[in-house]
């Protein structure tokens, strides 16, 4: 029985549209228990499985979409299995009244008998996606055990070795299986014993601080720097300085006595100095007064060369003598600089203020800090908000109210590898309206297939979300919904479905949560067609996808 005209090009097959059939579907391959025997008409001429996607040929045999493909690969002049006709590729077309009836046959759940529920074939993925006896791998990272889906939750809080749990000692959110290696080496809050075995339990973060003043702890006796050498507990430092005050005061009296000697040294070194620095002196007054006379006496003598030798001789001597005495008051002004304690004092002092002025720029450092991070936080949040206020500025510019949206994907193959990789499965488009007033609605794409097409089809859906105006609209949603993949050649060649919402469809009643559960079209198109470099889909990367409500008997607000 045919219901659509054979008016496809050779190689092509005219797409037909269903008003009831277009978003459900089903997985070819699988071994499905029919509620009723299958009948012959319901199975494909070539796999004799149930047909998917029929189509007919022009001698009345239905075949699967892709097994009717495979034929033309395999032989360049097909034939039928059934009656050895030659298979015309121009009067094969879409047989969606036989497509409509195969959708609608029910079927057992594959997890019979703990699911007794009998669906229509086209509902049979929806209903698996809910089937609380189906299988399915725990969402938590990391682990791979199979979980009957009515059995999940109680895994999730209860039994899986990978949920997360709060430490006990932190109140850190840390996977299960590695909470006692987070306590032992990462939690701060964890209580350990002190390392001097002083018996006190302490948090893991004070551990050194209370080294500081753990009476077990082994410290340095304070009057080390006099010459007592022995270590004592913290604990028993005060018996010990008690118990040790006599050799204490001995150490210190004995390094006074010695300093007092040293200084004593240097003052009679000092004297020698100054004593040696006057014999020099005088010798320097000696040497001015001989040369004094050498000048009276050999001033216009013939004997000039003598006297200029012993003159030269004289004057090297003085230098001589000029030079050691430099040297040596040097050497007292040090020693003197040694003993005089005052320079020492007035640096102490100039330190101590220093130090004072310090600690108050650190104060002022603490509020300027306090302030500037107040500051930041600010402007953190303003920010925010006029980042928020810029993506809701770019929404409502781009924003439709006729019930028409004109979606424009950039980075396809980008988008698409993520999409393969698992990383971003879905994208959304931005929200479009029926009306000013009307229903908020969205597209979802999946650039690598889901469901049946996962892996060869662009999935396009249609989704239903929650609008400021519900509470005035009438629901569920009933309008006729048009799917398009537009062309740019400029020729028009659209690839399009066309579905009404199901009013008895999850999907089209008034929203409880942001949007409901989409629903489309899983094999919308595949990706052979799509990125054909014959056809004109893609430019420049770029795609355009565009989804139109009939307004039809809509009545405006």
């Amino acid at each position: 029985m045919a219901c659509d005209e054979p008016t496809a090009p050779s190689g092509t097959f005219t797409r037909q549209n269903s008003s009831s059939t277009s978003s459900l579907d089903f997985e070819p391959d699988a071994d499905y228990k029919f509620v009723e025997s299958l009948e012959e008409r319901y199975k494909c001429a070539h796999c004799h499985l149930v047909l998917h996607n029929p189509h007919q040929t022009g001698c009345g045999h239905r075949f699967c979409q892709h097994c009717i493909l495979a034929l033309r690969e395999l032989n360049a002049v097909p034939t039928c299995p059934v009656d050895k006709e030659t298979i015309k590729m121009h009067e094969v077309f879409k047989d969606n009244c036989c497509k409509r009836e195969v959708l609608n046959l029910h079927v057992f759940c594959k997890n019979f008998p703990d699911c007794n529920s009998k669906v229509i074939l086209g509902r049979y993925q929806e209903h698996l996606q809910q089937c609380l006896f189906e299988s399915m791998q725990c969402t938590n990272d990391g682990c791979q055990d199979q979980i009957l889906r009515k059995d999940l939750k109680e895994h999730l809080s209860q039994h899986c070795k990978f949920r997360e749990e709060r430490c006990q000692y932190c109140n850190t959110h840390v996977v299960l299986i590695n909470i006692k290696n987070h306590e032992k080496n990462d939690c701060p809050d964890y209580p350990v014993p002190c390392l001097q075995n002083c018996s006190q339990i302490i948090l893991k973060k004070e551990i050194e601080k209370h080294h500081a003043v753990c009476p077990e702890a082994e410290v340095d006796c304070p009057y080390k720097q006099y010459g007592c050498h022995v270590k004592v507990k913290r604990g028993k430092l005060a018996e010990h300085e008690n118990s040790a005050l006599r050799e204490h005061m001995l150490q210190i009296l004995d390094k006074n006595s010695r300093l007092e000697e040293r200084i004593s040294d240097l003052y009679k070194s000092l004297e020698c100095k100054e004593i040696k620095i006057q014999q020099l002196a005088d010798a320097i007054k000696k040497c001015e007064k001989e040369f004094r006379q050498y000048t009276q006496l050999f001033g216009n003598n013939s004997n000039l060369m003598v006297s200029t030798q012993a003159l030269a001789s004289h004057l090297d001597k003085s230098a001589r003598l000029e030079s050691q005495v430099k040297q040596l008051i040097q050497m007292a002004n040090q020693q003197q600089s040694k003993l005089d304690l005052r320079p020492l004092f007035d640096t102490i002092e100039t330190m101590k203020q220093k130090i004072a002025l310090m600690e108050m720029y650190d104060q002022r450092l603490v509020v300027l800090e306090d302030q500037s991070s107040k500051h930041d936080r600010q402007i953190n949040n303003h920010k925010a908000q006029l980042n928020k206020n810029e993506e809701r500025f770019k929404l409502l510019e781009g924003t439709c109210y006729n019930g028409k949206l004109i979606w424009k994907i950039t980075d396809y193959k980008k988008k698409k590898r993520e999409a393969v990789e698992g990383r971003v499965l879905s994208i959304a488009s931005q929200p479009f309206y029926t009306s000013r007033c009307g229903y908020r609605l969205c597209a979802r794409a999946y650039l690598n297939g889901d469901g049946s097409g996962k892996g060869t089809h662009i999935s396009l859906y249609f989704v239903v979300m929650r609008g400021e105006f519900d509470s005035l609209l009438l629901w569920p949603f009933k309008q006729k919904v048009t799917l398009m993949l537009l062309d740019q050649s400029g020729k028009k060649n659209h690839i399009v479905e066309v579905f009404r919402a199901d009013p008895n469809s999850s999907s089209f009643k008034r929203p409880d949560g942001e949007m409901n559960i989409a629903s489309g079209c899983p094999r919308f198109v595949p990706h052979t067609v799509l990125e054909s470099t014959k056809n004109t889909y893609i430019r420049d990367d770029t795609l355009f996808l565009k989804v139109v409500v009939d307004l039809t008997d809509l009545e405006e607000l």
